[in-house]
């Protein structure tokens, strides 16, 4: 019997912050996130499921950005949506969530490095006609 190719490609994580908070991101520092809608986008090249699997989990390493953000209670996921697609793929996505109008204005240094992978949004439900939940 053949085991299943553990799935490759992109994520995006569709992130519910519920108030004004300034955690520490790694070797950003502390970056400002007001109360919104937000977008991270990653690559999992190796196992989908797995990357996945470990954002949603609590008790983890603080590794990635996105770990740091996640680890505080005032950020919840709320949607996920997960495409077929390298890393340039990942570029691409996020650099057009970028450039979509946001209520939320990026409004220091650090929170500008950090939106590389992070993107402020109004709503999500325009992502299911490119990715599938």
């Amino acid at each position: 019997m053949d085991k299943a190719k553990p799935l490759k490609g992109i994520y995006i994580l569709i992130i519910q912050i519920n108030k004004n908070i300034r955690p520490k991101i790694g070797a950003l520092g502390e970056v400002t996130f007001p109360a919104g809608l937000y977008a991270y986008v990653g690559s999992a090249q190796n196992n989908l499921e797995l990357r996945v699997k470990r954002h949603l989990g609590k008790e983890k390493r603080l590794f990635w950005h996105i770990d740091y953000l996640l680890n505080n209670e005032a950020a919840k996921i709320i949607g996920i949506y997960c495409r077929q697609g390298g890393k340039t793929e990942e570029c691409h996505i996020a650099s057009y969530l970028r450039r979509m109008p946001s209520q939320l204005p990026v409004s220091d240094a650090q929170t500008a490095a950090a939106t590389a992978t992070f993107s402020a949004l109004k709503a999500s439900n325009f992502l299911e006609n490119t990715c599938t939940r």
